[in-house]
């Protein structure tokens, strides 16, 4: 029980900060207007959202195949289907569940240890760390302002993941002998774990490939932002400059733990990166709300198709990848490790 209390009362806080960021966009919206903005969306670029927000993540699933390609062959369809269950958990679950929950799908359906799946999973976020600080520094150049905050978190940001390239790349190269050596124990056995699944990752060519493969998923995601921006009228002369910079901000904000479907805190960054282009703040708390609904709701569809095609239900997957975390890893067959 007690083992359990700090991620309640984590729950709790990023629950109360999301609140706050919802009833402070929510305040002053003049949400009256937004039916009227809704009629006269143009909803050809409104498709192109939507459509483009779902298929964003085809980018994903070709690059974790590659980290993964050393320790088996990978059908794209099991691999997206998986990340949309992963998705649509995200939505309706607190603290991202869904990226364990994509991971043990993952495993189960490829007959791989669970802590191998989750060690490809941190190689990515690593890679979509090192990327989106790159893409910050940009925006920094070509944003009229950028917030104080957001480059005080990149910076943040980069520290944790010069820390954990270094730790990587020791866990991947480094010889496993020496790595025992230095962890004896007992209490950081699941290192040993992590390491010994870091280091057979680690030696594939494909790793290269995923490296960059990372950049396309990022830079797909400001497309959905850019077809917003066509197809709402008060805001159609913003480019794609504006929709990068936007992208970057979320995508930094997506860092830190946040409520399902990071509704409040989502909206609230949308409507600071607007305030940088001089947009009305009312108008800005609206489109809010549109764009969160646009890259949402097909996501929930997509992702509860995929769930229904599992022919699980959520509290039984979440349950079970609880389960097959907290039990002891086994070896890969040898057959998978070449």
């Amino acid at each position: 029980m007690g083992s359990r209390r700090p991620q309640t009362l984590l729950i709790i806080l990023v629950n109360v900060c999301s609140i706050a960021c919802l009833v402070w966009v929510l305040h002053g919206a003049n949400l009256g207007e937004l039916r009227t903005e809704v009629a006269h969306l143009d909803w050809r670029w409104v498709s192109v959202s939507a459509v483009a927000g779902v298929v964003a993540y085809i980018p994903q699933a070709v690059r974790w195949n590659f980290v993964l390609a050393p320790v088996a062959p990978l059908s794209l369809g099991h691999t997206l289907r998986a990340i949309y269950v992963g998705l649509f958990a995200n939505e309706v679950l607190p603290l991202r569940a869904g990226e364990l929950i994509r991971c043990f799908l993952q495993a189960r359906w490829n007959r791989l240890p669970l802590s191998v799946t989750l060690a490809s999973a941190l190689i990515e976020r690593i890679f979509d760390g090192v990327w989106l600080i790159g893409c910050l520094f940009v925006s920094i150049r070509v944003a009229p302002r950028m917030p104080r905050f957001v480059v005080d978190g990149g910076y943040a940001l980069g520290f944790v993941l010069i820390v954990c390239a270094a730790f990587l790349a020791v866990a991947m190269y480094w010889k496993e002998q020496t790595l025992d050596a230095l962890l004896k124990a007992r209490w950081l056995s699941w290192v040993h774990i992590l390491i010994k699944d870091l280091h057979l990752i680690g030696h594939s060519r494909y790793l290269y490939f995923a490296f960059f493969a990372s950049l396309p998923f990022l830079l797909v995601q400001v497309i959905p932002i850019y077809a917003l921006f066509r197809a709402y009228r008060p805001l159609a002369e913003l480019d794609l400059t504006a929709a990068f910079v936007m992208m970057v901000i979320l995508r930094l904000g997506a860092v830190v733990p946040q409520a399902p479907g990071s509704l409040g805190a989502f909206n609230a960054l949308t409507v600071v990166t607007l305030l940088l282009y001089h947009v009305p703040r009312a108008l800005a708390k609206r489109f809010s709300i549109l764009l969160w609904c646009v890259i949402t709701l097909p996501l929930l569809v997509t992702g509860f198709v995929a769930l229904a095609i599992t022919g699980l239900k959520m509290n039984e997957l979440r349950k079970e990848a609880r389960d097959t975390m907290s039990q002891p890893s086994e070896d890969l067959p040898a057959a998978r490790r070449g």
